[in-house]
């Protein structure tokens, strides 16, 4: 059996961002003041800042980086199964985001437009968890309220019209417990105040509209391919309400010791599960990223002994880890990768 076949606690690994943030990532993991530009915890992450070789990467506690271990053990960390399907990816990166103010306008690509413009397998469906507000009206905003054409979007970007951008976006205030799945192309931007867990496929992959203010150049907002071209891969139509609802998923409340976070077209990318155990659960072998938010207990799996959790803690727990079981009064977010062979 590979050295790696318990779970890992992971310090924090936040890579410098463009916008302030940080404090209740802070306040989550119980450490002294936070930097000013550290809205960004990246969590069990495989993957970099875009065209940076390592900023952004995990790395373990005896100072191997996480891509490297799985690199050389993938059946060890992810599976016979998700192995057959994603090779050596764990097709999955978490963060801890708290948006300090709001971020820009922006979109993500899909699978298709990924490989063809960065070859990349996978492009950046995403989903936020928010699992903390402040501030006095935290919201976010995904998705034209109606639809329009790509020239008139060309042209916001090039006067970057930052009110008409956001003006054009539903706006959605949100509280804890609330989950909003975000497809690749949708535009989108998380306000002030809102503290998410977010899942996203192992890239990243933002084209951003609204780029003054926030991004040095044009050139950081379309990743060298022009607006025009990038635009090409924006989801330019209306999302009325009934569109909203199938993105949008209010979990606050919901019974049970496992609760299913996200609407079910996510899991073709990633899944969610809220873990309350009452007063034990046993949990499937799987790759997994966890979020202890609150409380404590203890995790114990097939294969390793007993590890203590706490809030604020953060695991990676490999596939060989065997089934595991989770004790005690506590909340945790359980983070897994895409169903093998569902993902196109």
């Amino acid at each position: 059996m590979s050295g790696y076949s318990s779970p890992i606690k992971l310090p924090a690994n936040q890579p410098p961002q463009f916008y302030r943030g940080g404090d209740a990532i802070a306040a989550l993991r119980g450490a002294g003041e936070s930097a000013k530009f550290g809205p960004e915890d990246w969590v069990g992450s495989t993957t970099t800042l875009f065209g940076q070789p390592e900023n952004g990467l995990t790395r373990l506690p005896d100072g191997q980086l996480l891509r490297d271990a799985v690199r050389a053990d993938p059946e060890t960390w992810l599976g016979a199964k998700h192995v057959a399907a994603f090779a050596d990816s764990t097709g999955l990166l978490v963060k801890l985001l708290d948006a300090g103010q709001r971020l820009p306008v922006h979109f993500h690509p899909s699978n298709s437009f990924a490989k063809e413009h960065f070859d990349s397998h996978f492009g950046k469906t995403e989903a936020w968890i928010v699992v903390g507000t402040y501030g006095d009206d935290p919201r976010v905003y995904p998705g034209f309220k109606e639809s329009h054409s790509a020239a008139t979007i060309n042209e916001w970007a090039r006067e970057q019209d930052a009110p008409a951008m956001l003006d054009a976006l539903n706006s959605v205030p949100v509280t804890a417990g609330d989950t909003v799945y975000i497809p690749a192309g949708l535009p989108h931007a998380i306000g002030e105040g809102v503290f998410v867990v977010e899942l996203q496929q192992p890239t990243d992959f933002s084209l951003t509209l609204e780029w003054r203010d926030f991004l040095a150049n044009p050139e950081k907002g379309h990743l060298g391919l022009g607006f025009e071209t990038a635009i090409e891969a924006l989801d330019t139509s209306g999302w009325d309400e009934e569109r909203l609802r199938s993105i949008v998923k209010r979990t606050a409340g919901l019974p049970g010791p496992t609760v299913e976070l996200l609407v079910d077209d996510a899991a073709e990318f990633f899944r969610a599960q809220q873990v309350r155990p009452s007063p034990s659960l046993s949990l499937d072998p799987s790759f997994a990223v966890l979020v202890v938010l609150d409380g404590s207990g203890t995790l114990r799996t097939e294969h390793s002994g007993e590890l203590t959790l706490a809030k604020g803690e953060t695991l990676v727990v490999p596939y060989a880890a065997g089934e595991s079981t989770v004790e005690g009064d506590l909340t945790l977010v359980r983070c897994l990768p895409p169903v093998s062979g569902r993902q196109g």
